[in-house]
């Protein structure tokens, strides 16, 4: 097998996504490969679609993916969702729709396999990874613009259709059907040894489970688009697709009986290849100079959000918000006695970057509760800004079984047997109660309801509980943002970040031993001597800083970014993003997303 190999940092490759100056409809319809030369034969169209893999970018196996949804606290690196929620974006500044190069590329390929001979499943093979890129591509599209103009084909700058309007939604949206449909059916599970590190029939049925979730279930919450009828028809392929993998895949959730060290070992191992729990990844190997950078999840430019941490469960099986005093416990409180994947996505007290070290401390002027889901344990992994050498999870088998047990639940076909194989697989792992059906719609959590007011009917309380086990499963792998556009869910966004609660100014415990290892104040005037706190500990002050205390010298801690740039959400107009105003400039039959 022809191995296409890249040094991926999955961080940085945003810049090198978005940095593209030179616009689709600005270019002419030129290639480095000439059709006459190439696609003769299923090789060559492995070679070409060997390119189409960094196209899953950093959207796809980075561990910031979920920065500026309700799953983080604060982030000030700056981004597009930030500036939105806080009404900085607009068509004169926004990025974007300069991706279209991508589009050409497999297309290109897409036109000229007419002139490929061989093994005709081979060929359709290849032709599949090229619809499901295709797919992906336009799905991103859509995601963010809503209609888009579709092309099937490689426009020439003298074809009138390269500026023609946007496409309608659904029309785009059964193009992007058609084409995973194609690609589940024909690529194969076993060629290239079936390795998952390429994509296998499985990774596109995963694809398109993803997508017929997602547009299931924006279909049927945003009834402005009065495609509401149509939602169950996705749904319903959301449901035969997992169903399909479930009974076919031979996958598996990794579960040895080490509980939350298993949960662990999908984000921060340096071998997943043969993992069944993992339908497609990106490899990392020191050997071959394939790489991420991981390990700066525990101290770059963000941190954990305290909604989050509500989220994770008592590890009896009952809401943490349920319990009494649940939103004045402190920072070592608040671990106590929690579904043990809390302590592997958000760092826990006592926690070590290196076995047997000093505690790692919180930074409270990022909320307190800092990244460790995809932190390399092993100090070997981690050497230097971009050389960790874990292998990366684009899509596994939890979210297959997620997306079943939601689709049946929006379906009204779910049933106790189903939650048995699929998220009561994931609970069992980590040693938490099963999710019991009649219990959970006897009984809604409030707070989930609060936050989903648009849920209801006889299934409310299962279908609220595995949007919870969806979140603190795949926390920050990059589908919350997905998740709230889908659900109707933006106001969330809207909601000021809190972290952690402080019980009052001076010395703070966070590693759980009792001793205070770090002290806040309001300012350097007021500091006091804290006994029993290290000469050399951290003392934060409050005073001209980034954040402060929700009751002054108590509190949460809160972010002074809220109160100079308020967070809003506009409905409908932020569940999209504007076209650049230099594209409808260029092209004069494209308008703006709804609202904008």
């Amino acid at each position: 097998m022809k191995r296409y190999i890249k040094y991926i940092t999955p961080f940085c490759l945003i810049a090198a996504l978005t940095g593209c100056t030179k616009d689709f409809l600005q270019r002419d319809p030129k290639t480095e490969i000439t059709s006459d030369q190439f696609f003769k034969s299923p090789g060559d169209l492995e070679t070409y679609t060997n390119g189409f893999y960094s196209m899953m970018g950093a959207a796809y196996g980075d561990p910031s993916a979920d920065n500026f949804s309700d799953d983080i606290s604060i982030y000030n690196g700056g981004a597009e969702l930030d500036n939105l929620i806080r009404g900085k974006l607009s068509p004169d500044n926004v990025g974007g729709w300069n991706n279209w190069d991508k589009l050409r590329r497999i297309n290109f390929m897409l036109d000229n396999v007419s002139r490929t001979t061989g093994d005709q499943a081979a060929i359709n093979h290849y032709i599949g990874i090229a619809r499901f890129y295709r797919a992906l591509f336009y799905f991103n599209m859509v995601k963010r613009y809503g209609d888009v103009p579709w092309y099937s084909h490689v426009m020439q700058t003298s074809d009138q259709s390269l500026y023609k309007a946007s496409d309608p939604r659904a029309m785009v949206m059964d193009s992007v059907m058609n084409d995973l449909e194609f690609a589940a059916t024909n690529v194969s599970a076993s060629m290239n040894n079936g390795t998952n590190t390429r994509v296998t029939k499985w990774a596109a049925y995963t694809l398109l489970a993803r997508v017929a979730l997602f547009e299931g279930t924006f279909r049927k919450y945003h009834t402005e688009l009065n495609l509401q009828n149509t939602a169950p028809r996705f749904l319903q392929r959301a449901a035969s697709a997992t169903d399909t993998v479930i009974a076919n895949g031979g996958f598996s959730i990794y579960n040895t009986g080490a509980g939350a060290t298993n949960f662990r070992a999908m984000f921060s191992s340096n071998n997943l290849s043969g993992n069944k729990e993992v339908i497609f990844l990106q490899k990392n190997d020191q050997s071959l100079g394939v790489a991420n950078n991981t390990h700066v999840v525990l101290d770059w430019q963000w941190a954990l959000s305290r909604s989050l941490a509500n989220d994770f469960l008592m590890n009896d099986g009952t809401p943490f918000t349920s319990q009494a005093g649940f939103d004045k416990q402190d920072f070592v409180q608040m671990f106590k006695n929690r579904d043990p994947r809390m302590a592997e996505t958000i760092m826990p007290p006592g926690f070590s970057t290196t076995p047997g070290g000093q505690p790692y401390l919180i930074k409270p002027d990022f909320g307190g509760m800092l990244q460790v889901k995809f932190y390399p344990r092993d100090p070997n992994l981690r050497q230097g800004w971009v050389a960790d050498y874990t292998d990366l999870p684009i899509f596994r088998y939890a979210e297959i079984l997620l997306t079943n047990a939601e689709a049946k639940a929006e379906l009204g076909t779910l049933g106790q047997a189903d939650l048995d194989k699929t998220i009561n697989l994931l609970r069992r792992r980590v040693a938490m109660p099963d999710l019991n059906m009649a219990a959970a719609n006897a009984s809604p959590d409030p707070a989930q309801i609060a936050r989903f007011p648009l849920t209801g009917g006889n299934n409310q309380g299962v279908l609220l509980e595995i949007r919870r086990e969806r979140r603190v499963e795949m926390a920050c792998e990059g589908l919350r943002w997905n998740d709230l556009l889908r659900w109707k869910a933006g106001p969330a966004l809207a909601q000021a970040s809190q972290g952690i609660y402080v019980a009052a100014l001076g010395g703070i415990d966070v590693t759980g031993d009792g001793i205070p290892d770090i002290a806040i104040w309001q300012n350097a005037q007021s500091a006091q001597p804290v006994p029993g706190l290290p000469a050399n500990a951290p003392v934060y002050y409050l005073d001209g800083s980034s954040y402060y205390l929700s009751n002054g010298t108590s509190g949460n801690i809160m972010f002074s970014k809220d109160v100079s740039q308020p967070r809003n959400f506009i409905d409908p107009k932020y569940y999209y993003f504007p076209i650049p105003l230099q594209q409808t400039v260029l092209n004069t039959n494209l308008k703006q997303p709804s609202g904008w």
